[in-house]
Order: structure tokens, then sequence, then C-alpha cells
């Protein structure tokens, strides 16, 4: 029985190969993984104000209708502390952090804490309020455009969550599925001030 090694250049192409096809797994892997959704459709970068979104900037303001067609300005909820969390019903880290909304909503809101849905859907007002009756949201749920997602510094991932001071002024955000007791730590200082 004669026993044949393979050539150097056939072991060096399996080698090659074996790492091609462990880099691409590991990249739709860390795709799969990422915390978030990306935006569906393009904002134009260069009609972005400077300091938009920005952590310690105010707050842009937004008329926005809700889920019954009300207007709703972000400045009727000044003096209180405000998230602010752009979302969609097709993003699955979005939809998982609703629930945790409804409990902080719940907990806080005597101590003067309101949550905005701010939905990216397109047409999606009878699709938003299908998903905030399945949830049983207990937040404001509004209908946002493209325009509003200019103002907070162009939104490229979503859920893109701020959260807003008693002055309006931004305090943090948080790009990406956030954890409910993350929210906790940073609206608590807040409500007691």
């Amino acid at each position: 029985m004669r026993i044949e090694r393979a050539s150097p250049t056939t072991n060096w192409r399996s080698t090659i190969r074996s790492y091609r096809r462990g880099l691409i797994l590991l990249a739709a892997l860390a795709l799969a993984a990422a915390p978030g959704c990306a935006r569906k459709g393009t904002q134009s970068e260069s009609a972005i104000p400077a300091n938009a979104g920005t952590i310690g900037s105010q707050a842009p303001e937004f008329a926005l209708q809700d889920l019954s067609g009300k207007t709703v300005r972000l400045g009727d909820y000044a003096g209180k502390v405000v998230i602010v969390d752009f979302w969609a019903t097709w993003c699955g880290p979005c939809r998982a952090e609703v629930p945790d909304f409804v409990k902080l909503q719940e907990k806080y809101r005597d101590q003067g804490l309101v949550i905005l849905g701010l939905s990216l859907d397109e047409n999606g007002e009878k699709l938003v309020r299908d998903f905030a009756a399945e949830y049983k949201a207990n937040y404001t749920m509004l209908l946002a455009n493209p325009e509003t997602a200019r103002q907070y510094g162009g939104i490229v991932g979503i859920p893109t969550t701020f959260v807003l001071d008693r002055k309006g002024r931004i305090v943090q955000k948080f790009i990406g599925q956030t954890e409910m007791r993350t929210f906790e730590a940073t609206i608590q200082p807040l409500l007691t001030s």
C-alpha cells in the first residue's frame, strides 16, 4: 500500500479556503447577533445639523400625530423626564424593548416620566395601532417621519433612544436594544432632581 502526501500547494489552498469559510461564518454571526436593526431607506447626511441628537444639546422640537390623530409636541412635556424612542414594528430588538417601556411607564409615571415611542414604520398607523394593542402599550406612540429622524442626528439604526432631562436636554443616547436596568439607572437621578 502506497501513501501519497498532498502537495504543499494543495494544503495551502485548503487552508485558505477554510479560513475564508470561517471568516464568512463569523461575519454572518456578527450581523445576526447585532443588537439593533438597520433603518430602511436613506437619509441625506449633509442635511443633518451639526449638534443634532448630541448629548448635552437641547432636544429638537417636533409635532407628530398620535394614534388617534391628535398632534403631540415634545414641548407639551416640559418639566418631565422624557424617553424618546425611535423604533419600528418590523424591528425585533425594538419589539423586545416595548414590555420594558410599559413597566417603566407604569412604575415612574407619577414621578414625572413620559415615554414617547416614535414609530418609523412607513404608512404604519394601522400597524402601530395593532402593535400597541397587542403589547398593551401604556405610553404615547407617535408616527414619526424622516424629518424628525434627521433632526435627531439621522437615525441609522433602531432602536435609538434618547433620554431627556426636565429641561429638555439630551442626557443619554442608546443605540440598539438596551436593558431596562440601564434605562432605570439613567432616569432615577433625573426624576429625583
